[in-house]
């Protein structure tokens, strides 16, 4: 198989967003400005890293999110993971298809709640260098209604196995885990295997309204199954600019004070990319949303294995 080498970004660097260590609520609307808050408490994690990108809510731009986010650790020559944790639509693994050795089985991210295969077993190359996916399919939702044993900590024992097998250390630099657009049991498992969250929201009233029951889900994770689970940033997809926008921001800089706050801009481009089944940043490099993911990655990340 080929494997695609994710280029350059092609953007101007005026399209870099401006860095802020607090919002400021006193700029006119004219003058307003799209910026990424990085908070004085917030310090870069370095490899390896798991992340989990989660929103309970449909439409929020998780698969997006974690494609762009991984794209962008992948060019820099960081080893990406992503787990397709969609017990739904499946769309990250529609989008990034894995290849499948020729008379093997196939396995999945069930197979590995239901022990059937380990977490590398489950990990098959993308056609972009760097990328590599565990899949999943509509089979995932046996894991909510069968309910194996120790389901809510098979994602975070996974990875300590593989880890164990590598010699004390994953052999990603970063785990994305996509998750599902709900609360349920596939969703704990993967706040509780990863170090932090990544919340992508999409500007909407019912988006600010859904948040309070992923704050909820988050906490709990926090007091009973995962204490170091922290919150790194929140991803405002498809942004523009509005007064929504800027009240969005100042909401979720509340709700999670220690996370960078980075806005994803909106682009046609960007929408197109599920299609041709490559990243945005191979589809449109030359895009504002590529651009705006390689920020953000450089802030929240930083340092190759």
């Amino acid at each position: 198989m080929t494997r695609m080498t994710l280029p350059a970004l092609s953007g101007p660097p005026g399209d870099r967003l401006e860095v802020v260590s607090a919002w400021d609520d006193a700029t006119p609307y004219q003058s307003w400005r799209p910026q990424i808050l990085v908070p004085a408490t917030f310090r870069p994690a370095t490899p390896s890293r798991v992340y989990a990108v989660v929103n309970q809510k449909g439409g929020a731009g998780k698969t997006t999110t974690a494609v762009e986010l991984g794209a962008a650790w992948a060019a820099q020559g960081l080893r990406v993971r992503l787990v397709d944790a969609d017990t739904q639509e499946a769309a990250l693994s529609a989008w990034l298809v894995p290849a499948y050795p020729e008379g093997e089985p196939r396995h999945s991210l069930r197979s590995v709640f239901f022990d059937e295969c380990t977490l590398t077993e489950a990990t098959y190359p993308t056609t972009v260098e760097g990328l590599d996916i565990v899949p999943s399919g509509a089979d995932l939702a046996r894991v909510e209604y069968e309910r194996p044993i120790g389901a809510e900590n098979a994602i975070a024992a996974a990875l300590r196995q593989e880890a164990e097998e590598a010699g004390g250390r994953s052999p990603y630099d970063v785990t994305l885990i996509d998750g599902a657009p709900s609360l349920g049991l596939v969703t704990i498992a993967a706040l509780t295997g990863a170090d932090a969250a990544i919340v992508p929201v999409s500007v909407g009233g019912l988006d600010l309204l859904g948040m309070r029951s992923l704050h909820k889900t988050v906490r709990s994770v926090q007091r009973k199954t995962n204490p170091k689970l922290t919150v790194d940033a929140v991803v405002m997809t498809a942004w523009d600019k509005s007064t929504l926008a800027r009240q969005v921001a100042s909401r979720v800089a509340e709700d999670y004070p220690d996370a960078v706050v980075f806005p994803a801009r909106r682009s046609v481009r960007a929408a197109e990319a599920p299609i041709t089944q490559t990243p945005v940043r191979a589809h449109a490099p030359e895009s504002t949303a590529a651009a705006d993911y390689a920020q953000g990655a450089d802030l929240l990340l930083r340092g190759a294995a």
